[in-house]
């Protein structure tokens, strides 16, 4: 294990953002944790865990020891008829894990194709796509506490999984270490497809029975079609959360801008998309020197080549100020902001 001083971050996040690392080095084995831990403690620097950097957006050099996680690793530890839990290493790409799934036959993340980052990363926002969440299959996250390096499994319960949230991103934020996610996948699973674009999708294939195959290849399609591909045009996909109100207030909204599209969570609560809310302030497309909205997409913020963090900030701050004055709603950020 090589630790290196004063590393670009540039390659390392798909915002293409350049900031130095105090320290960074890539965590192949997690027998070489504790190493890094003591040399955190030496140094009196905090320690940032680094999956695909595909979710976050660094704002200054960081003053930290960066791990990048590359740890890898699928291992069966049980099955039956119906299903199969598998363990899967932190530094999988959460993709590939999909990918693998699917050409097994076992359903339950195929809804989450094309997703990017790292299975480690995956249970900290709870990430979900088309109407499946992370927590819907997982069984547990396995977890080293890194101030006393003490083990943990994390069950379910105690997850705290919400809406792109969960206890990792909270009250455990930089305090422990995912290496590894326990999931259960089907093998004969009930395939979510109402979505109203991947219905159109299946109508134009003719597709009246689809398989998870099917379904993973029609997601990849719409996702491609929609957002900018981060090796071509920095992204980190959907800047922001979709705002979730009362009700209650929804029916004032709706009284100025009818056409405003929700989905129903409960009796009190709706979803907004913040896509729509963005666009319809008039900011797809959008553009302040290297920053800007994108035009397709106007939830996902580009970096059109060599903006700072400071720069995306700015658009962004912009961003929620022009939406708050418009339809009273507060935008929060998907993105994690170091």
């Amino acid at each position: 294990m090589t630790i290196h001083e004063n590393v670009s971050l540039k390659p390392h996040n798909t915002f293409g953002v350049d900031s130095t690392a105090r320290y960074f080095v890539e965590l192949f084995d997690i027998d070489e944790l504790s190493d890094i831990i003591t040399f955190s403690k030496e140094k009196k620097l905090p320690i940032l865990f680094l999956g695909g950097g595909s979710n976050i957006l660094f704002t200054d050099d960081v003053e930290m020891i960066v791990v990048k996680v590359m740890i890898k690793g699928i291992e069966v530890v049980s099955e039956d008829e119906e299903s199969i839990e598998i363990e899967v290493s932190a530094g999988e790409i959460w993709d590939d894990l999909v990918d693998y799934a699917v050409n097994n036959g076992w359903g339950g993340i195929e809804n989450l194709s094309l997703i990017p980052g790292t299975v480690g990363a995956a249970p900290i926002q709870n990430i979900g796509a088309y109407g499946v969440e992370l927590k819907d299959v997982i069984v547990s996250v396995n977890a080293i506490l890194t101030d006393s390096f003490v083990n943990k499994v994390f069950e379910i319960d105690e997850c705290e999984f919400g809406y792109r949230t969960s206890i990792f991103k909270n009250s455990l934020k930089n305090k422990i270490f995912i290496y590894s996610v326990n999931l259960k996948l089907l093998k004969k699973s009930t395939i979510k497809y109402d979505y109203g674009t991947i219905k159109l999708e299946l109508e134009k294939k003719q597709i009246t029975n689809p398989t998870i195959m099917d379904l993973r290849e029609i997601i990849i399609r719409i996702r491609e079609s929609k957002l900018p591909n981060p090796i071509e045009i920095g992204n980190a996909g959907s800047f922001f959360k979709n705002p979730v109100i009362q009700k209650e207030e929804l029916a004032e909204i709706k009284s100025k801008f009818p056409d405003i599209p929700t989905f129903n969570i409960d009796d009190y609560f709706v979803k907004i998309p913040a896509g729509w809310l963005i666009e319809k302030s008039g900011l797809k497309g959008y553009r302040k020197g290297e920053v800007g909205i994108h035009n397709e997409q106007a939830l996902v913020i580009v970096n059109y080549g060599n903006a700072t963090g400071k720069d995306i900030i700015s658009v962004k701050d912009f961003v929620k100020e022009k939406v708050y004055s418009i339809f009273g709603i507060y935008l929060e950020e998907e993105v994690n902001i170091i």
